[in-house]
């Protein structure tokens, strides 16, 4: 086996979204966000499927060339239906990447870098990335709890995720934060090794997660390592119409420019 054939990246993707019902068939540009990801991965050489809960999810991946899994519509996170799917796929890979079926704007880059932190680095159970938030940007887009904050250690590992800005500058303007302080937030890629993947699942819900509404805070809190990657280029997650109307305009606009 070799080092790309130890990887293999699932992409969740459900219909029943309720901010954005049928969120993965949306178009950007004349093609479906859920094709728009699988291009992404499928630059990254490492195996992958997607993993849906939906014939017609099922049906558009397929009849792109590209592999799709049927799971069950009971799950409640992507992590639950990856799992599945893994089991399906009865795969050998020894390092699992969880790539949302809502981020178009992912890199094949930043999905080898995750995997690179897992590799290189024998103590991390989990691996995600974060992005380096540009200190020229403002405290309102910070502030949203949509985009999830992160707290790194000084070897680049997670000690903490919230919906809250943190860490909290004392004794300063909010306004000023970005430019006193590295903030970090999070993309959602995650590579798990296979058989923290399948340990993960089996947790009960934590009472961090079911405060922020965040899953990973479940492993955490069941002391399992996160360690992550840094980049310096943002993605936008498609959670809401406004989302998808961004990224409408971002595409629009770099086609314009070529």
């Amino acid at each position: 086996m070799n080092c790309d054939d130890d990887v293999l990246v699932i992409i969740p993707a459900r219909y029943a979204s309720t901010r954005l019902p049928g969120k993965p068939l949306a178009k950007i540009c004349g093609e479906e966000i859920i094709l728009h990801v699988c291009r992404q991965v499928s630059q990254t050489g490492y195996r992958m499927a997607v993993a849906t809960d939906d014939d017609r999810i099922f049906n558009c991946v397929r009849d792109a060339g590209y592999r799709a899994i049927m799971t069950d519509c009971r799950h409640t996170c992507g992590t639950e239906r990856i799992a599945e799917a893994l089991e399906t796929l009865h795969s050998d890979a020894g390092i699992i990447v969880n790539v949302q079926g809502d981020e178009p704007m992912v890199s094949p880059d930043q999905i080898r870098a995750v995997v690179s932190v897992l590799k290189t680095t024998p103590s991390a159970d989990i691996a995600t990335m974060v992005y380096a938030f540009d200190s020229s940007r403002s405290y309102s887009e910070l502030q949203d709890p949509h985009r999830v904050k992160v707290e790194l250690s000084s070897q680049g590992n997670v000690i903490n995720f919230s919906r809250s800005v943190i860490p909290w500058l004392r004794g300063e303007s909010t306004e000023s934060w970005p430019s006193k302080c590295q903030y970090y937030t999070h993309i959602g890629i995650y590579a798990f090794r296979a058989n923290v993947l399948r340990e993960v699942v089996k947790l009960p819900r934590s009472p961090l997660e079911i405060a922020e509404r965040l899953e990973q805070m479940r492993w955490l809190e069941n002391g399992y390592r996160i360690s992550a990657a840094v980049t310096g280029s943002d993605t936008i997650g498609i959670d809401t119409p406004a989302d998808l109307d961004r990224v409408r305009k971002l595409y629009d606009n770099n086609r314009s420019a070529k």
